[in-house]
């Protein structure tokens, strides 16, 4: 089975229920003029899999499989999160229900920079990296499932700046540009996020 046979299946299923993350893929997507139908799996249905692995990794691959399984279609999964070195990398995996119920964003926030607040010194930023891991799978027991992983390097502010965006968005600040994550444009976000740099890894894989 060639690693591309996913393109004459007609339909792609995007394993996410997730508003934000749906309304950037589907910017993505239609960058890449694929020939093939990209359906978020709430269309078709599908409730969220249960996320039980230790990796941003195995937890795409579980959501891809999770989707291809009930489907019956080709899958691809995203798994992303906010990882702290000072907070040993968490949220990590756990940064959508960081604060106890999946999806509450503003929750999420307030528990992060209570967190961090000991943690700051003076003059010092603190260092944090958006990951996104991409798991494509044929079908629901593909042995060899395809993973495209993007990171995007920045700080977290002391307190939310900008109306964009979702999740940690607000309080990820890119030194370099002089704002946060959350006061970009969708279209200048996806050209350097952590998605937009995994997206950029799938296009090339499908154009080998």
């Amino acid at each position: 089975m060639s690693s591309q046979d996913w393109l004459s299946q007609g339909t792609l299923v995007l394993a996410s229920n997730n508003k934000g993350k749906i309304a950037e893929f589907e910017k993505l997507f239609a960058e890449l003029n694929l020939p093939v139908e990209v359906v978020a799996q709430g269309k078709l249905n599908i409730e969220d899999a249960i996320e039980d692995g230790l990796s941003f990794v195995e937890n795409a691959i579980i959501k891809a499989r999770h989707a291809s399984r009930i489907s019956g279609k080709p899958a691809i999964a995203d798994d992303s999160g906010i990882c702290v070195p000072v907070l040993g990398g968490a949220p990590g995996i756990y940064s959508a229900r960081y604060a106890g119920e999946h999806g509450d964003d503003a929750a999420n926030n307030t528990k992060l920079l209570a967190d961090l607040k000991p943690l700051r010194k003076d003059g010092e930023a603190i260092e944090a990296m958006f990951v996104c891991v991409l798991a494509l799978v044929q079908h629901a027991d593909d042995p060899l499932p395809q993973i495209f992983q993007g990171i995007w390097k920045g700080e977290v502010l002391e307190q939310a700046r900008g109306e964009n965006g979702f999740g940690y968005d607000p309080l990820f600040w890119l030194p370099e540009l002089n704002i946060s994550s959350a006061e970009m444009s969708k279209e200048d976000k996806n050209k350097i996020s952590h998605r937009g740099q995994a997206m950029k890894l799938f296009k090339q894989s499908i154009a080998q």
